[in-house]
């Protein structure tokens, strides 16, 4: 803390940083919760489309992931710290993490796609698309949102950035084990 600051009270960043949080996690949470009720209804369909899924890949682009939530931490530390330069190195990190992400996923996307396997396969199969490549997109938009920060790598955004990538990650963190391993 430097001189004329005050200790924090209440949630770090802004509100509106928030609120977009709490409503893409609501929008993901309820889509959970419909694919688990549906799974209830044809256990065996949905256990044989998973077992079309690239496991070990979804398993490294977990680790993957969740090391770029870590050097987004430390970007928002050094931020903090006034060390914009190191702010931006772990920014950029964290972006090219989020690449082999979204890269890893493409080559997820293709062999599917090469294998016939599209939104009407199997209703597991349209939630697998629509959730995972709406999280694929909020990952490119976290990347932007993370380069855009890193020009000036001010404390206040480099932090409300991190906040919209750490959410990223926790979501990957519930769709892994729910989409590829129960």
């Amino acid at each position: 803390m430097t001189a004329g600051t005050h200790p924090r009270s209440g949630l770090p960043g802004e509100l509106i940083m928030w609120v977009l949080i709490v409503s893409e996690l609501a929008v993901f949470g309820a889509a959970l919760l419909i694919f688990l009720v549906l799974r209830l209804g044809d256990p065996q369909g949905f256990a044989a489309a998973q077992d079309q899924l690239h496991r070990l890949s979804a398993g490294l682009n977990t680790m993957v992931l969740v090391t770029s939530g870590l050097a987004a931490a430390l970007a928002v530390r050094a931020a903090e710290e006034a060390r914009r330069a190191a702010a931006r190195r772990w920014l950029a990190a964290a972006i090219l993490l989020g690449g082999v992400f979204l890269a890893l996923k493409g080559v997820e996307y293709a062999d599917a796609a090469r294998r016939g396997i599209g939104l009407e396969t199997h209703v597991f199969f349209t939630f697998y698309w629509l959730l995972t490549l709406f999280h694929a997109a909020h990952v490119l938009a976290g990347m932007i949102l993370l380069g855009i920060v890193a020009i000036r790598a001010q404390a206040e955004a480099v932090e409300a950035a991190g906040q919209f990538w750490h959410m990223v990650d926790l979501v990957w963190v519930l769709l892994f084990p729910v989409i590829y391993l129960l």
